[in-house]
């Protein structure tokens, strides 16, 4: 319809009150209105017209902001044309025809749209569960008992946060997650079943060398006694640990029982004549409080810093009796392996193919972040507001995995 031609020029009135309208360059009648001017019937079925017209407007409008699919907009569109086509009506129905048809011929191109859509939130979301999948098999064959549990919970969240992707991928991925989860729960069942178990069987051994001890707290044989409180100790140690409050109780009986004994041995060296006398008790005395100090330290830096220091004041303290030599010696060679196996210790848990391992996760998941940056960069040059969403939220994710990742590197690096 030219700008010029307004409804009604599509329409004329009989005598009798018969309305016409002029479309495809033919004429139908659409109605009649008796008992009334011609001016009134005719703008009766103009405002029909008007009423399709908007109809029309109505569904570009809806259509351009794809809030149809295109299923739905191609449905509505053959409704409402249909309705145009044979309308008792008058105006420019062939312009409402034409209108429509051109709103069909865009629908091929948004399906194309949509299924590019479709297909790169597929690639992102397989990219995530593939990741999620790689961190739950990580976990399912490591040991961290407490903060695993937690993240496995965080990862299901997320998991069911996400949309599904096609069939066969999505039961694959979700059969190695779900896998990797009930690998790590029946692990860790078994961990904390035989944690318990030994602990148990610390405390009992424990007490049974507290038992052991108590009678040998008041006894004069220095030398002798010695050397049953050092098996006793390393009885002790091989014992493994009981649960924290009973063990610190069980240590604080075992620790008193020990003192009484070395203070007294202490004591008496201190009244025996002559410096070798002296120096024997001091150094005794000194190697038992290294021994101490060492007790449940854990950083390899500081045991060895109190092992520095206590061969020093040793070495500072001069000669023994002879036969006190070959003891005293043992106890010392004793201390400096306990230091020894800790700093090998220090080296395994720093092992550098665990740290390469930390740095490749670390990679990937900068990779998978660059790729999404990239995506992002596509999608906002596109306009594209639904891909902006999707790759930000993307991009987050990968950004809170990637800073565990750099905080797993950073214990190797420290």
């Amino acid at each position: 319809m030219s700008e010029s031609q307004a409804p009604a020029d599509f329409g004329r009135v009989d005598p009798d009150g018969t309305v016409y309208v002029i479309s495809g360059g033919t004429e139908r009648s659409v109605g009649q209105i008796p008992d009334s001017t011609p001016e009134e019937a005719l703008a009766f079925y103009v405002r029909r017209f008007e009423n399709l017209a908007a109809e029309v407007s109505l569904l570009e409008s809806r259509v351009s902001a794809q809030a149809l699919s295109p299923d739905e907009a191609k449905t509505a569109i053959a409704a409402v044309r249909g309705n145009v086509v044979d309308a008792n009506a008058v105006g420019d129905l062939e312009s409402l025809v034409t209108r429509l048809d051109a709103l069909s011929d865009r629908l091929p191109a948004q399906i194309e749209a949509r299924k590019a859509a479709r297909a790169e939130q597929n690639a992102a979301t397989q990219a995530a569960k593939e990741a999620m999948v790689t961190e739950a098999e990580t976990l399912a064959a490591g040991n961290d008992w407490r903060g695993g549990v937690d993240r496995f919970r965080t990862l299901l969240e997320e998991w069911k946060a996400l949309p599904r992707i096609d069939r066969p991928t999505d039961n694959e991925l979700w059969h190695r997650f779900s896998s990797a989860r009930t690998q790590y729960t029946r692990r860790r069942k078994a961990h904390f079943a035989d944690l318990n178990q030994r602990r148990d069987s610390s405390k009992s051994l424990k007490e049974q060398i507290i038992a052991e001890a108590e009678p040998l707290a008041a006894s004069t044989d220095w030398g002798a006694t010695s050397a049953a409180f050092r098996d006793l100790m390393a009885r002790w140690k091989a014992a493994g640990s009981a649960r924290r409050a009973e063990d610190d109780a069980l240590w604080t009986r075992f620790r008193a029982i020990q003192d009484e004994f070395f203070n007294a041995r202490t004591a008496s060296q201190n009244a025996m004549d002559g410096e070798q006398s002296e120096n024997l008790a001091a150094k005794q005395e000194l190697v038992d409080q290294v021994t101490a100090d060492l007790e449940g330290v854990t950083d390899v830096e500081q045991a060895k810093s109190i092992h520095r220091e206590f061969l020093a004041k040793f070495e500072s303290l001069g000669h023994v009796p002879r036969g006190a030599m070959r003891d005293l010696d043992q106890r010392v060679r004793a201390i400096s392996s306990k230091v020894a196996d800790m700093e090998a210790e220090e080296w395994r848990r720093t092992d550098p193919e665990a740290r390469r391992r930390a740095e490749d996760t670390v990679a990937m998941f900068e990779t998978q972040i660059a790729k999404l940056q990239a995506d992002l960069a596509k999608a906002e040059a596109a306009g594209d507001s639904r891909g902006v969403r999707d790759a930000s939220r993307s991009i987050d994710t990968y950004t809170s995995w990637l800073d565990q990742a750099r905080t797993t590197l950073a214990e190797f690096t420290a």
